[in-house]
């Protein structure tokens, strides 16, 4: 079997995807075969493998970082939300139902041990290493009797944890002893130390607190990983999710990739920079297919939910959603649906993305996703969506604008189409678009076109760089998050957890948790998904 570590953190976005994805760079780059695994994520922003299967966005980056192929054992549980209290499960990458919060964690979240254990040992029979990424806190104790994801899957593996911080939230001190201090003495002994993130100034003045640390706890600290800007990874939660905190952990914060949120946009290559507006509708799904127009110098994106922010906007996306009849919804009460229907009066661009794409057309019929039954939709496009049971995963291959395109898809929806010019697997009527292709725009050859196209009807002088190369883009951002572990981080010590596990002897924190009496403990393990799918 090869070595692994479990990446925990003290809280959700401490940094845990930024410091996996980190770490399989950094061993990838010294020779070292590695994975990463997520027994189980909650993310509506999600992947198809090459073999159809769906996955947590992050988990395909943190392959991309590793230089391997994303597999369903990399993520075989994933959580997408479909409200306050429920979400969808998806098996392996393939969806077996919904949930609500507690019933998931009433029984049906232990009865999967065995299947990400099992996930987990393939991988470790065929990689050097396996970098392993929690989530939430591993603290949750009141959810520990379930737990498959963190301290669960660190006892079943015997894996070294290493807690990540976020010292920019202040407090990271507490947090790493509260965080220690509250697990049990079986789950204290697999916290081997700490990993300080997102720190900014002078490190020696931090120094005395990592001391006193190191007192109270009798673990190190591995490193101290300072604030950097617009680190660009592929984030697990997108917009729009309820604001209501549920057992599960659907977050409502907006959360997107750092090229959108805070890198300079560089200037443009023509006269004129290009405006792009994104409707940060509920249940947000892959957000990142704008990432692509982001990394275009002189495009400005930005994520409005007001009809007067859409004005002065060359191209206005409507992006995909877990809730269709949901967003549209939401449209109209804002007064984005009549601000939209303008736009296409008056050949002002608008881009559809899967469920964006329904969105625009005439009749979305849902016995399925939102059970609404027959909704009128826009009207832009010649489109009629009817919602079945199966969903559509798949990774398209095919030619748009006279440019070879990639993408991949994931929806319920199938879309019957009765006019208009074809585009992609959709339609295009004048200055509107639509398509159920995600990662379309990550084509270089046909985003500089599609950018074009949307220029001329929005009357700007912009012209595409002909030298940005998306993939290029993400490469140098993976790079990036290899050199902050290789230059903060103690490699030396990470590689000797890696291979050898925690440290033998490692102080209890009083008070801890007792020992959960019934916690999870590897069930006969199983991949077939349809044993799981009566389990739940």
């Amino acid at each position: 079997m090869s070595g692994g570590l479990l990446v925990a953190g003290t809280t959700s976005d401490a940094g845990k995807s930024v410091v996996t994805a980190g770490i399989c760079r950094w061993l990838v780059r010294r020779g070292v075969k590695v994975a990463p695994f997520k027994a189980q994520n909650m993310s509506l922003n999600s992947f198809v493998t090459r073999e159809g299967a769906e996955i947590g966005r992050a988990q395909a980056m943190q392959a991309q970082a590793a230089r391997v192929e994303p597999s369903a054992l990399m993520n075989p549980v994933l959580l997408k939300p479909g409200g306050d209290r429920s979400s969808q499960v998806v098996l392996m990458g393939k969806p077996v139902g919904e949930m609500s919060a507690r019933g998931y964690h009433g029984g049906r979240q232990e009865a999967l041990l065995g299947t990400v254990v099992d996930c987990l040992e393939q991988l470790r029979g065929t990689y050097d290493a396996v970098i392993c990424e929690g989530a939430g806190s591993p603290a949750e104790i009141n959810l520990r009797r379930t737990d498959i994801v963190n301290m669960g899957i660190a006892r079943a593996a015997r894996f070294p944890v290493l807690v990540v911080g976020d010292i920019d939230r202040g407090g990271v001190f507490a947090s790493f002893f509260g965080t220690t201090a509250l697990l049990s003495p079986e789950d204290q002994s697999l916290v081997a130390g700490y990993l300080v993130n997102k720190f900014r100034g002078d490190v020696s003045l931090l120094e005395p607190g990592l001391d006193m640390l190191l007192g109270l706890t009798g673990r190190r600290t591995y490193g101290v990983l300072p604030y950097t800007h617009g680190l660009g990874i592929d984030e697990e939660d997108g917009m729009g999710v309820p604001p209501a905190r549920t057992q599960l952990r659907a977050r409502g914060s907006v959360s997107m990739r750092g090229t959108v949120r805070e890198s300079v946009v560089a200037p443009p290559h023509g006269d004129d920079v290009l405006r792009v507006a994104v409707c940060a509708v509920p249940l947000m799904s892959n957000f990142t297919d704008v990432d692509a127009l982001a990394a275009e110098p002189g495009v400005v994106v930005r994520f409005v939910d007001r009809a007067d922010e859409l004005a002065d906007a060359d191209l206005v996306v409507v992006p995909g959603t877990r809730g269709t009849v949901k967003a549209l919804a939401w449209l109209r009460e804002r007064g984005l649906a009549e601000a939209l229907r303008r736009r296409a009066a008056e050949g002002r661009p608008v881009l559809g993305i899967c469920g964006g794409f329904q969105v625009l057309g005439e009749r979305i019929e849902d016995d399925v996703e939102s059970r609404a039954g027959v909704v009128d939709a826009l009207g832009l496009l010649p489109v009629r969506v009817r919602f079945g049971r199966g969903k559509v995963l798949g990774r398209p291959v095919g030619s748009a604008l006279g440019e070879p395109v990639e993408g991949y898809e994931i929806h319920h929806g199938v879309a019957e189409v009765s006019g208009g010019e074809p585009f992609l697997d959709g339609c295009r009527v004048g200055s509107v678009w639509g398509t159920h292709w995600h990662g379309s725009l990550e084509s270089d050859g046909f985003r500089r076109r599609f950018l074009a196209e949307v220029a001329r009807a929005a009357g700007r002088r912009f012209v595409a760089a002909p030298d940005t190369v998306f993939g290029a883009l993400r490469e140098e951002q993976l790079d990036r998050l290899g050199d902050l572990i290789e230059e903060h981080a103690d490699t030396d010590a990470l590689w000797r957890l890696i291979e050898g596990g925690a440290p033998v002897g490692l102080p209890f924190i009083a008070p801890g948790a007792p020992r959960a009496p019934d916690g999870p403990e590897a069930q006969p393990r199983t991949t077939d998904v349809s044993a799981n799918e009566e389990a739940l």
